[in-house]
C-alpha cells in the first residue's frame, strides 16, 4: 500500500515567488590518498565471516583518510577545486552551507561550535558569505542544494555553495571489530568510504537551463532503521543498519513520490538520461532500477553506478559521481539528470536539472 506522503516542491509553495532559475556553476572533489580494497578491510576483521564483500556490494575499494586528512581539509580542499573551475571569485560566494554528518578537525577532534561551515569560509576566502551547518543524512548535499535553488530562484542570492567532507570510514573501522555474520547490523558501514565535494550553484542567465525541480519528503516512520551510537572502546561511532529493510520502504515508498515530480515537470521516467541515485552498493543500486522500471514501465537510459572505487561516501556520494562522469565527458548538452536521495530517515529527495555548458567548462581550471 502506499504512502500518501507530502513532497515539498518549489513549484508549490513558493511557485509565486519564484523569478529565476538555478543551475551549476562548478563541481569540486577532493579524495583522500590512501586507497583500502574490500579485501584488507575483511582480513581485518576480529571474527572469521566468510564474507565476500566485494561481490556481496560491487565496492572493490574506497579512499580512507590518513594522518593529516579529515572532514575540514577535504571539504576545504573539494571547495577550492569547485572554485577552480567556475568563473566566480570567493568573494561572489553568498552563502555557504556544509552539510557533512562528520565534523572532524583532526583525530579526535569533532567540532560542533562554532559551526565547521565558519572555518571553511575562511579558509577559501569568503568571509563576508552567510554560513550554516545542515546535517541531513546522506542527503545532505542534495537538501543544501534544494536550499539554494530556493534562495537563488526568489532572488534572495545570485550565488551560493554547498559542500561537505565525509571522514565517515572510521565506522566501517570499528565495524570490522565487532561484525561476526552476513546478518550483522554493521554490515553497512562496510561500505563507507571518505570523500570532500562541493557544488556552486547560480543565478542562470535568462532563458537557460538549469535545475528544473527540487523537492523533499520524510517519512519518519522508518527513522530508527538506521542510527548511530559512540564506540565503547576508542574513538568514534558505531553504525546500526537494517539495509534490507529500508531498501524495500525506500523501493515502496520512492515511487509515488516519484510520480509527482514527472508530473510537475511533464517527464516521463523515460526521458531522464541519467539518474544517479545513493550509492550504497550496486546490488542495492540495479535492483532498485529494476523496481523503477517496472513501476513506470521503463527506467532511464542510464543508471549510474559509481561505488566500485569510492564505496558509499555518504552526503557526498551524488557529487562525487557527478564530477566522475564531467570529467569522463560522459555528459551532453540538453541531458536531463536527476540525483536520487534515498537516505536515513527516511529521507526522499530529488534534484532534476538539465545539462547546459557545464558540460564543456567543467574541465577547464581558472
Amino acid at each position: 500500500m502506499e504512502h500518501a506522503v507530502p513532497w515539498m516542491l518549489l513549484e508549490g509553495e513558493h511557485a509565486d515567488a519564484a523569478r529565476y532559475t538555478a543551475r551549476f556553476d562548478s563541481v569540486g572533489l577532493q579524495l583522500p590518498e590512501r586507497r583500502l580494497t574490500s579485501r584488507e578491510l575483511m582480513a581485518s576483521t576480529r571474527h572469521h565471516t566468510n564474507i565476500d564483500l566485494e561481490r556481496l556490494t560491487g565496492i572493490r575499494e574506497r579512499r580512507v583518510c590518513s594522518e593529516g586528512e579529515d572532514s575540514f581539509t577535504l571539504a576545504v580542499g573539494a571547495a577550492r577545486d569547485c572554485l577552480a573551475r567556475s568563473h566566480h571569485a570567493p568573494a561572489d560566494v553568498e552563502m555557504l552551507i556544509c552539510s557533512s554528518i562528520t565534523r572532524y578537525m583532526g583525530r579526535d577532534s569533532y567540532r560542533f561550535e562554532p559551526p565547521l561551515s565558519l572555518s571553511i569560509k575562511e579558509a577559501i576566502g569568503a568571509p563576508q558569505a552567510v554560513n550554516l551547518d545542515l546535517s541531513n543524512a546522506c542527503a545532505g548535499m542534495l537538501t543544501g542544494v534544494f536550499l539554494l535553488n530556493d534562495f537563488i530562484r526568489r532572488g534572495v542570492i545570485r550565488c551560493g555553495m554547498v559542500v561537505s567532507g565525509e571522514n565517515i570510514s572510521g565506522l566501517g573501522t570499528n565495524a570490522a571489530r565487532e561484525i561476526r555474520s552476513l546478518f550483522s547490523s554493521q554490515l553497512a558501514s562496510l561500505t563507507l568510504g571518505d570523500a570532500g565535494a562541493a557544488v556552486l550553484v547560480e543565478r542562470a542567465p535568462d532563458g537557460k537551463p538549469g535545475i528544473l525541480l527540487a523537492g523533499f519528503t520524510t517519512i519518519s516512520e522508518h527513522s530508527r532503521l538506521c542510527f548511530g551510537l559512540p564506540a565503547p572502546h576508542g574513538p568514534g561511532a558505531r553504525m546500526f543498519t537494517k539495509a534490507r529493510t529500508i531498501h524495500k520502504v525506500a523501493m515502496q515508498d520512492a515511487p509515488p513520490l516519484l510520480d509527482a515530480v514527472l508530473e510537475q515537470t511533464g517527464l516521463r521516467l523515460a526521458d531522464i538520461d541519467w539518474l544517479i541515485p545513493h550509492q550504497t552498493s550496486a546490488r542495492a543500486i540495479k535492483a532498485g532500477g529494476r523496481v523503477l522500471a517496472e513501476r513506470f514501465g521503463g527506467g532511464p537510459k542510464h543508471m549510474v553506478v559509481n561505488c566500485e572505487e569510492y564505496g558509499n561516501t555518504s552526503s557526498t556520494t551524488h557529487f562525487v559521481a557527478l564530477h566522475r562522469y564531467l570529467t569522463e565527458k560522459r555528459f551532453q548538452r540538453g541531458d536531463k539528470v536527476m540525483l536520487l536521495a534515498l537516505a536515513s530517515g527516511l529521507e526522499i529527495g530529488v534534484v532534476l536539472l538539465e545539462m547546459d555548458d557545464l558540460v564543456e567548462s567543467h574541465g577547464r581550471a581558472h
